[in-house]
């Protein structure tokens, strides 16, 4: 086995304390003798998501020997709160003990720089591997195999149950609702998601009739798995995102049949075929839709983009978005999402909740050619955040995941962290509060002269009387609390750090086997270095005269097993987004490494 640096893993400290423990605080001396896994992930991170599904196979097969320890690392203020955590640790089914770390103490100490963030610590208590984004579950079952096998001879490992303690179960009706769309008879459908079914409530919102799906994780004709967004179809059935299993099923009301009409229950990777025959062709947790212009729209969250499925041709196609995560207005193909959650359809318009953007927006037909056009109507960018009204060009919401459209041709707005509904109104460009004090809303349906409310948090549907006027509240602006890496100006050299797996490595039989994107907010900020390239490795130079901003940076890179007698090799796809805020200094660093997967060696 090759040696590797020996570099003692600082202590776990956070704030909120310990989940799924029973009670006890851990400490990495509790923890000797056990190969531990760090995810620090924070819950309104899609990627995070998708990490958290990829450990789950590893977590259970390895069970006396590794434990999993999610640290959870807030962007926004909502995700700082305690009971915003324990919620979400409940809603995304983590089985691990998670460290509730408010004030980003842990996240400094191992020097992370971006969500999601493994690092690896040997039995010894020594970081031996870090690896940022998804696409590593090969990578850590080979370490975790290396380690075991290393720490057995060495009579340094100790194997037995883990300090996982599963919290009580709570009986409700529904748990953690996401989506929910008002049926031609008047009741209601809604997407229980943390149970893995459909429910339909009663026109009052709160009797159930009866539930659709097993209630158990799966892909078949009686299994979903975190369903999220409904749309109604013109032949009366019900489209269903189906998240977790990256799919999009169809459901009829009528006969209760489910079948599958879109997606191959694979995630999505970059390189995949974007377009096709629907069942052909990989998804990334859909997550919410809307019928629009003759098509089922699909807000393709886990890839930040837009998807539409057309059933006349049976057949998918990316519709708006580059997979590059900010907000950039334009041409639909070259416009950025930043995990669309909402989507709600409005004549000549498609209204869009970017929720990681905490950004309004909508799609609309080019005029000069036959294409979509991408524009926004709130929000500015990744970091900037808050619960402001006013004129639109600079009122703040805070991660919204569901849109409305309102008779009168105004948006009503699920702004999720805010727990609050706001509108925004085209016509007078402003956005007002329409209601505060919900918990965590995530969408909102239309029943006659009222507004129907998901509040997710509190399990239930909610119903509101849509105000003349709208509610006053008191201004609040944020920014992401992640500290800016000083920087000298000049040269800036860029490193994305990338290591192949044992047994593997770089997949150049077809060309280069890494992609490495650049761009900065704002885009004066780079004079020299923005761009596609296929090195990992870039100088940058930082322009005179612009003191702050946010580096966006992509990579990619793609290992394959490293044995010549396997004549079908085995290949993985490692990838991950850093909007990394820089801010110019005398004396700032001259080099910025980003760690996909490995050790830098010069840290």
């Amino acid at each position: 086995m090759a040696s590797r640096a020996r570099v003692r893993a600082p202590e776990l400290t956070g704030k909120g304390g310990w989940l799924n423990t029973g009670g006890n605080e851990l400490t990495l001396s509790d923890l000797r003798g056990r190969i531990v896994i760090l995810d620090f992930w924070t819950f309104c991170c899609v990627n995070c998501l998708h990490v958290l599904d990829e450990l789950r196979e590893l977590e259970e097969r390895h069970r006396d020997t590794v434990v999993i320890v999610g640290v959870h690392s807030p962007k926004f203020v909502h995700e700082a709160e305690h009971e915003a955590v324990v919620d979400a640790v409940e809603r995304y089914g983590v089985e691990h003990p998670v460290l509730d770390d408010p004030e980003l103490a842990t996240w400094k100490q191992y020097a992370v720089r971006a969500w999601p963030t493994l690092v690896v610590i040997d039995p010894e208590g020594y970081v031996v591997a870090q690896h940022a984004g998804e696409g590593h579950a090969h990578a850590l079952e080979k370490l975790v195999e290396e380690l075991t096998a290393e720490h057995e001879a060495k009579g340094t490992l100790r194997r037995g149950d883990g300090p996982y303690v599963p919290p009580e179960p709570v009986a409700t009706d529904l748990r953690f609702p996401g989506k929910a769309v008002r049926l031609p008879g008047g009741t209601f459908l809604v997407s229980d998601t943390t149970r893995h079914q459909l429910v339909e409530l009663a026109a009052d919102g709160e009797r159930v009739l009866r539930r659709i799906g097993s209630g158990e994780r799966g892909l078949d004709a009686d299994s979903f798995n975190e369903p999220q967004g409904l749309a109604l179809l013109p032949d009366g059935r019900v489209a269903v995102a189906d998240t977790v299993n990256h799919a999009i099923r169809v459901f009829d009301p009528g006969t209760g049949a489910l079948e599958t009409v879109a997606g191959t229950g694979r995630q999505w990777w970059q390189g995949s075929p974007t377009s096709g025959p629907a069942r052909e062709v990989d998804l990334s947790s859909p997550w919410d839709l809307a019928w629009w212009q003759d098509r089922l729209w699909i807000a393709m969250a886990g890839v930040h983009q837009l998807w539409t499925y057309d059933p006349a041709t049976d057949t998918v196609r990316v519709a708006a978005g580059t997979t590059n995560e900010g907000l950039v207005d334009g041409p639909a193909a070259e416009a950025w999402f930043a995990q669309p959650s909402g989507l709600a359809a409005a004549g000549d318009r498609l209204w869009i909740a970017d929720s990681e953007t905490s950004a309004v927006r909508w799609v609309e037909r080019d005029q000069d050619d036959d294409g979509y056009r991408v524009r926004t109507a709130v929000g500015t960018g990744l970091f900037d955040f808050g619960h402001r009204d006013g004129a639109a060009d600079q009122a703040l919401l805070q991660h919204p995941l569901g849109v409305t459209a309102l008779p009168d041709g105004s948006v009503a707005i699920a702004d999720t962290y805010n727990h609050a509904l706001r509108r925004f109104d085209p016509a007078r460009g402003e956005v007002t509060t329409l209601a505060t004090d919900l918990r965590e809303p995530s969408a909102a349906v239309l029943a006659d002269d009222d507004i129907v409310v998901v509040e997710s948090a509190r399990h239930r549907l909610t119903r509101l009387r849509l105000p003349e006027e709208a509610v006053r509240v008191e201004s609040v602006a944020h920014r992401t609390q992640r500290a800016a890496t000083e920087v000298a100006s000049g040269t800036l050299r860029l490193d994305v750090v990338f290591q192949a797996p044992a047994g593997q490595k770089l997949d150049t039989r077809y060309g280069p086997s890494t992609r490495l994107l650049v761009s900065a907010t704002p885009p004066e900020l780079l004079a020299e270095g923005a761009g596609p390239d296929t090195d990992l490795a870039r100088d940058l130079v930082l322009a005179d005269g612009v003191t702050e901003g946010v580096l966006h940076v992509s990579a990619m890179a793609a290992s394959c097993d490293d044995d010549p007698a396997i004549e079908y090799p085995a290949c993985h796809v490692h990838q991950q987004d850093w909007g990394v805020p820089v801010r110019v200094v005398d004396g700032g660093a001259a080099r910025l490494a980003l760690v996909l997967a490995g050790m830098d060696a010069e840290a």
